[in-house]
């Protein structure tokens, strides 16, 4: 890419109503891949302007200004009355050292800042008056014509599809959208643009007419259709601008290092970063700002969503939520960590195991069906099946805090606030409605605290007996003492 001038001022047109999306969004504010379409027109137009890019909005998308405040300064087009109308909207607050002025539609997403710089070295090579992008396309239908002279040299004018004659429909060449003018000369003649005898509007491709007269010269670049110069109007279009941009995201990573085993079926959004030998099964879905550590696989079925996962980790058919996870953890099947969450190094959470707003440390074991909210769980603590915190009392959150190496029993409900010290134990189906101090036993309805039974002395080495049959455990013990009454 050449190294254009910074003083070539990005103009984004963002004005259209979009109503063929029939939505309550304005266009350029629909999503690809985790970001708005007018997200991507912006990068592209940074990396050639150097300027912070100006962009055109009406009342109706007015929304524009919140969402990209940070990122653009802002005209406004009272009535959408066409582009050249727009562009004017734009000259009038435009920093007069401006030199060259870039013109791009804000619902092509798209567009390559490779293209953008040609265009713009082309005009200043020539010291054009404006450079157009004309597109051979299959499909000319709705789209402004370029019209050339007889050697197909120079372009004559563009003519809207409203206005083309029959002969000129018959043109497969059409004109992108995509412009970038001499500032100054801009200024002199975008008030003599005439409006359409058919819409009403001012249209910007009228300036080539201007130019000639004015003995100034109009150059093009040409390419093929490739799809980067689409814009989107519909719901339809817009998914096919999602599909192509997905698989260009998948083949990035891919190409860094990452295994995506059916790239159609895996959908990772813009921000996401995956880091070598990563494996994404069919079926994912990575959103937001996610990172994935190295060599972590994420099995079929998972969505992960503004999260950050270690290295050498197991995630499995889960939902995982704005939470953070550490190096060699193993998620699920059907597990959910929602928003601020945060699982300690090599910690297992098994089938339907939830955590909500809580600290695992490492090497804690949350068993099947089972809650942790607004919790802390120390250093290899064993949560049974069926265990839960009962952290809302109907009004307000309360706090769980549960030491290291403790044992829950299956089934114990821990009423907050409360607290288990080191090394407590809980028996099966108690509820805990009061601390329970380290090393102690809690049992029953309401827990009553015990001290646990002293552990038995392994037996003396004894030849095996192969032939003497495994006594089952007794269902639902985990180790828990007997409730008395």
């Amino acid at each position: 890419m050449s190294n254009t001038s910074d003083a070539v001022l990005p103009v984004i047109l963002a004005a259209g109503l979009g109503t063929r999306m029939k939505s309550r969004t304005p266009k350029v504010l629909h999503e690809l891949c985790g970001r708005p379409m007018l997200a991507y027109v912006l990068d592209a137009a940074r990396e050639v302007g150097g300027r912070r890019p100006l962009v055109v909005y009406s009342p109706a998308t007015a929304e524009v200004t919140e969402t990209f405040g940070d990122e653009a300064d802002f005209a406004i087009q009272e009535m959408p009355l066409g582009t050249a109308d727009a562009v004017r909207a734009a000259l009038a607050v435009a920093p007069e050292e401006v030199g060259e002025i870039l013109v791009l539609s804000g619902d092509v997403p798209l567009v390559q800042s490779d293209l953008l710089a040609e265009l713009v070295d082309l005009r200043r090579a020539r010291n054009a008056a404006m450079a157009v992008v004309a597109v051979h396309s299959v499909n000319p239908t709705g789209l402004g014509r370029v019209v050339r002279s007889d050697d197909g040299g120079q372009v004559l004018r563009i003519v809207e599809q409203k206005d083309a004659t029959p002969e000129e429909l018959e043109i497969d060449e059409v004109n992108a959208g995509v412009y970038a003018f001499d500032a100054a000369w801009l200024r002199r003649r975008i008030a003599d643009v005439k409006p359409s005898p058919v819409s009403g509007e001012f249209y910007l491709p009228a300036l080539v007419v201007l130019a000639r007269e004015d003995r100034r010269a109009v150059v093009s670049v040409e390419v093929e259709d490739d799809g980067t110069l689409s814009g989107i109007n519909d719901r339809s279009q817009l998914a096919e601008a999602e599909l192509d941009l997905r698989l260009s995201i998948n083949e990035r990573h891919m190409i860094e290092g990452v295994t995506i085993v059916d790239p159609l079926r895996t959908y990772v959004d813009f921000a996401v970063e995956l880091a070598p030998d990563v494996v994404l099964e069919p079926g994912v879905i990575l959103r937001g700002k996610t990172r994935i550590g190295e060599g972590t696989r994420i099995g079929a079925g998972s969505q992960i969503i503004d999260t950050v996962v270690g290295r050498d980790c197991l995630v499995w058919a889960s939902v995982l939520e704005s939470s953070e996870v550490e190096d060699e953890v193993q998620i699920g099947p059907f597990s959910h960590l929602r928003p601020g969450s945060s699982i300690g190094r090599k910690a297992r959470l098994g089938n339907f195991a939830e955590v909500k707003a809580s600290r695992l440390e490492p090497g804690v074991q949350q068993h099947h069906f089972s809650y942790i909210g607004d919790a802390e769980v120390g250093e290899r603590t064993n949560v049974g099946a069926g265990s839960i915190t009962c952290n809302y009392d109907g009004v307000r959150k309360h706090k769980t805090r549960i030491g290291k190496n403790v044992f829950i029993g299956s089934d114990t409900m821990l009423v907050a606030p409360v607290e288990l010290g080191d090394g407590a134990r809980t028996g099966a189906g108690a509820v805990v409605t009061r601390d329970v101090p380290a090393g102690m036993l809690a049992v029953g309805v309401p827990a009553r605290l015990r001290k646990p039974r002293a552990a038995a002395s392994p037996p003396a080495e004894e030849p095996a007996t192969p032939e003497a049959p495994a006594v089952p455990e007794a269902p639902g013990a985990q180790g828990a003492e007997p409730v008395t009454r």
